[in-house]
């Protein structure tokens, strides 16, 4: 994608739409090539924002900055 970084809402409204389109059945068949193309790259840009997001919660930082996994059997500390 060549626009500005889209945001994760972005690019889920943007597949949304896509899904749409496509469950529409009335797309040319090269558009629905497109849009399905289209559909996956978003789909790709959101798993890697979800990954990202997932690895950011999985860590915690302690007081004295160190970072040690999550555990969440042991609660809140």
């Amino acid at each position: 994608m060549t626009e500005k970084q889209q945001t994760f809402a972005e690019a889920m409204t943007a597949l949304e739409e896509i899904v749409r389109q496509l469950e529409q059945g009335d797309v040319p068949l090269e558009n629905a090539i497109d849009l399905y193309k289209q559909g996956m790259e978003l789909s790709k840009f959101c798993h890697h924002k979800l990954q990202h997001a997932e690895e950011q919660l999985v860590s915690i930082v302690q007081e004295n900055g160190e970072t040690t996994a999550f555990d969440p059997s042991k609660g809140e500390s």
